[in-house]
């Protein structure tokens, strides 16, 4: 057969064949961009900030709010690594990581955050990971940096370049507020501390407003490289700047062949050139070959100048001169003539850029990346080719989008593309490419100062020649009784090679296939079968799945009467029940074998961990992962501690292994186990500590300590003032298996919740973010139709909902719809603005009542904003809390 193939294809082929050395067909040819595969690794962090990506591919990445975390490659899960106590309001916090360049042989890595406390610095400190964990009595602080706790821009990336040199980037600790959006340069005396940026990104003697260039020295010191911009010694100077006059310099990049600096400067908000103060506010990417002035607070973009203005007069007195700008500014403990000011590589505003057209227009705050070569890497199969060579990477945290920039042989500007643009990048924060050549992503997700869900890590891995399919196999059931009937879809199954033909076999075992992607199957004798479903291209590359099918018992019923509402208690109570078990192999069913508990937990409630269980919870276990144990201890795999199935068997016979297991849970204490300590958790509840234990003992015995309730009968809902607590109801069974095939399992589970909900607890979010406050209080609807999502919850009897809600400065109303966004409406609230709100009434939320039209069972309810007016996510509609009301 002759395929037509087109000129791109028929060059690349070419290319492809006559390729030389590492084989890379791409070396001058744009690679089209379905052969680039986003990967989702971790999903729902919590304002994550910079990453690191280790040799075994695991990830280091740190959250705003004082996290370290680690993504585990082999397991895709995410661990604690530790936890710092940082002041994180305006844009302080846990700002900057960077691992030091013997990190495989020393372990040590470097953070730049916020300290809680009164005092106003920051530090740049080196700190050691023992057994994978921070271990913060290593800390070294190599520079504290005074600022002014208020408000804006901290700067705060940190990059290490080929030789051992340490970058740091520093905001100008500036407010944009009071200049009206236009260069901060505020002499007057008596006015705040951070109004005048020539204080700080204009004085020579002051490192914010700078990127610093070090070289972190063993001790914990650091020294100074040669060729910074201020030589050591020079009167009223800091010799730690390596490039001055920065406003934002958010996210650095650095060429690791050359040193080249690359960073994004945010720029000012002015969106109108004025006469009397100056240009409209542009952000750039900058390039430093050789330290130098960047023009902050005097300049900005290709040296457009600012007026010298009189705050007290209001008079623009003469525009500042880029050969030599002069700071006269009495708030300049510096030099009064700065180095001439070297223009931006790259600068664009609000509106459409003349010079760069491409960058698009709306909101902007550029940030810079790495500088990729193909040799640098190993040579694996999905390392960028040849065609990124010598290119950076530019994005924009804004406007969603990451542009590589090609540059001259003298490093001026010379063409730049679109990376992916079809491809969803949600506020892109940190770039770096990982030692196989791959491109690892971390995104902020979309709402400043949120807990978003589509935040997270990404891969993206580059494909050169024909790519196999992804094959996804699922069925409806995968073990039962005999005839077992079984639906199989190879729904999910896909190819990255546009125009690929892909057939189908499913192979049933004893010659038995079929080649429909999706299909029906009939097993008619006992047996375990393993079913592989096998996908191949038209060029014979293929991918295989395997699901196992048991095939001779089914699955017990198990299945518990609540006479209650199965979903919310609303206050002290008495609630009949009755649990019912059947099973088609064992008949008549012995009631000592069902397992039935109803168990109290403190707090903790989470929809997403509770609900689609294999086995029944202990309550214990809950409390384990609450308190971060796992962390350290894993229930049977080798960890930092003990593993919990050795200390229960350890202590299995020992009469007083309760007592002195909860002692140590709360004082902490070593030397059982190995040198290390463990800390002490005195901030425990007594009866969480009680059950944790208990968990812990019942792993070598599993009848310690843990009874079951009768299958029928009344339960008393006596604990429900806490808000965060909840009820979890568990009945399981384990059949005696049949016909060769092994027990099964069946588990029943209901959760009760307190019937007054968080917001912020919903199950899914559209348009909505979780405002980041104490445990995430309330949630921020930020767009039309925007809603939230509660799944399955029982709505029977309940007549109406009491939402507490702020409509800020917007005006909208909520409705509540069932199975869709766009489902039946079953109540919704009058149009509210914040006019509305109840004379006399405390706080920023009032309650609104709304009247629920009756439905039974389980629904999936939806809270849908529907605006009047335009809102964005500077401008939202708040809600807090949900009281479901009988």
């Amino acid at each position: 057969m002759i395929k037509k193939i087109g000129a791109l294809g028929l060059l690349g082929l070419i290319l492809w064949s006559c390729a030389k050395k590492d084989e890379d067909p791409f070396a001058t040819i744009r690679p089209e961009e379905s052969r680039f595969t986003k990967i989702t690794l971790v999903e729902k962090l919590n304002e994550p900030m910079e990453l690191e990506v280790l040799d075994n591919f695991d990830v280091l990445f740190i959250e705003r709010a004082g996290k370290i975390r680690r993504y585990v490659s082999e397991t895709g899960v995410v661990e604690e690594v530790g936890f710092l106590d940082v002041y994180e309001q305006a844009e302080d916090g846990l700002l900057g990581l960077a691992k030091d360049p013997k990190f495989t042989e020393n372990q040590w890595i470097y953070l730049y955050y916020s300290p809680a406390g009164e005092l106003e610095i920051n530090l740049l400190s080196r700190f050691t990971l023992v057994d994978g964990l921070l271990d913060k009595s290593t800390e070294k602080i190599l520079l504290e940096v005074p600022v002014f706790r208020g408000c804006c821009h901290s700067g705060g990336s940190l990059e290490f370049d080929s030789k051992g040199n340490l970058f740091l980037s520093l905001g100008d600790d500036s407010t944009p507020f009071e200049s009206d959006s236009y260069n901060p340069i505020d002499e007057r005396s008596g006015r705040p501390a951070n109004v005048d940026a020539q204080k700080t990104a204009g004085n020579s003697n002051d490192l914010r407003g700078s990127i610093i260039r070090i070289t972190p020295q063993p001790d914990g010191t650091y020294t100074i490289p040669e060729g910074n911009l201020f030589p050591v010694g020079t009167l009223n100077t800091r010799p730690e700047i390596y490039v001055k006059g920065n406003r934002n310099p958010f996210r650095i990049g650095v060429d690791q062949r050359n040193g080249n600096l690359f960073w994004g400067e945010v720029g000012p908000d002015a969106s109108i050139d004025s006469m009397r103060r100056g240009p409209k506010g542009h952000d750039e990417f900058n390039l430093a070959t050789k330290p130098g002035y960047f023009g902050w607070p005097y300049f900005v973009g290709n040296n457009k100048p600012y007026w010298k203005y009189d705050f007290e007069k209001q008079q623009s007195l003469y525009e500042f001169d880029p050969a030599a700008p002069k700071n006269t500014s009495p708030n300049n403990s510096g030099m009064k003539i700065l180095p001439p000011a070297t223009p931006a590589l790259i600068w664009y505003p609000y509106d459409e850029s003349e010079e760069f057209p491409m960058l698009g227009t709306g909101g902007r705050n550029a940030m810079a990346g790495p500088v990729y070569y193909r040799e640098d890497y190993d040579a694996s199969e999905v390392r960028f080719p040849g065609y990124f060579d010598g290119k950076a990477i530019f994005y924009d945290w804004m406007r969603n989008w990451i542009f590589t920039v090609s540059l001259t042989e003298d490093f001026q500007y010379d063409t730049m593309e679109r990376f992916m643009p079809s491809t969803v990048f949600d506020k892109p924060v940190d770039i770096q490419f990982a030692k196989d050549g791959s491109l690892y992503v971390l995104e902020y997700g979309t709402f400043w100062s949120a807990h978003n869900d589509d935040s997270g890590i990404y891969r993206i891995e580059f494909a050169s020649g024909n790519r196999k399919p992804n094959v996804k196999a699922s069925a409806d059931k995968l073990v039962g009784a005999v005839p077992l009937v079984v639906n199989f879809s190879s729904e999910g199954t896909l190819d990255f090679d546009p125009g690929d033909q892909l057939s189908f076999e499913w192979d049933f075992g004893n010659g038995k296939k079929a080649t429909e992607p999706n299909l029906v199957f009939e097993f008619e004798k006992p047996g375990v079968y393993p079913v592989k479903l096998t996908v191949k291209d038209q060029d014979g590359a293929s991918s295989e799945a395997v699901l196992e099918v048991k095939v001779g018992n089914e699955v017990p019923s198990v299945a518990i009467d609540w006479e209650g509402n199965k979903s919310f208690y609303f206050g002290p109570e008495s609630v009949a029940y009755q649990v019912n078990v059947s099973d088609l192999e064992d008949g008549e069913i012995d009631s000592s074998g069902v397992n039935f508990n109803i168990d109290y937990l403190e707090g903790g409630y989470d929809l997403i961990q509770i609900g689609h269980q294999q086995e029944q919870i202990h309550p214990g276990e809950s409390y384990i992962i609450q308190a971060g144990c796992k962390a350290c201890h894993a229930v049977e795999k080798e960890s930092v501690g003990p593993n919990y199935t050795a200390v229960s068997q350890k202590y299995l016979n020992q009469a007083d292994a309760k007592t002195y297991l909860t002692g140590k849970i709360i004082n902490g204490g070593g030397g059982v186990w190995g040198e290390r300590v463990m800390p002490g958790h005195p901030q425990l509840e007594a009866e969480q500590v009680d059950k944790m234990v208990a968990f812990i003992l019942g792993i070598a015995n599993p009848q310690a300590g843990r009874g079951t309730l009768p299958l029928s009968g009344n339960f008393k809902l006596d604990k429900t003032q806490n808000p965060e607590g909840y009820y979890l109801i568990q009945a399981g069974y384990e059949d005696k298996g049949a016909n060769g095939i092994p027990p099964q399992k069946a588990l029943e589970q209901l959760t009760l919740r307190n019937s007054l909900v968080r917001a912020a607890s919903a199950d899914q979010l559209q348009d909505v973010a979780k405002a980041n406050g104490p445990q995430f209080q309330f949630v921020k609807f930020t767009a039309k139709e925007a809603w939230i999502k509660f799944e399955k919850l029982d709505l029977t009897d309940i007549s109406s909902l009491e939402l507490a809600l702020n409509p800020g400065n917007t005006k909208g109303k909520l409705q509540l719809r069932l199975g869709s966004p766009e489902g039946e409406v079953v109540g919704e609230t009058p149009l509210l603005s914040k006019e509305d709100r109840p004379k006399g009434s405390d706080g920023q939320y009032f309650p609104v009542k709304v009247k629920l039209t009756a439905k039974q069972d389980f629904q999936d309810l939806y809270i849908v904003f529907l605006p009047e007016e335009d809102v964005s996510i500077w401008n939202t509609f708040n809600l807090n809390t949900i009281q479901f009301v009988r």
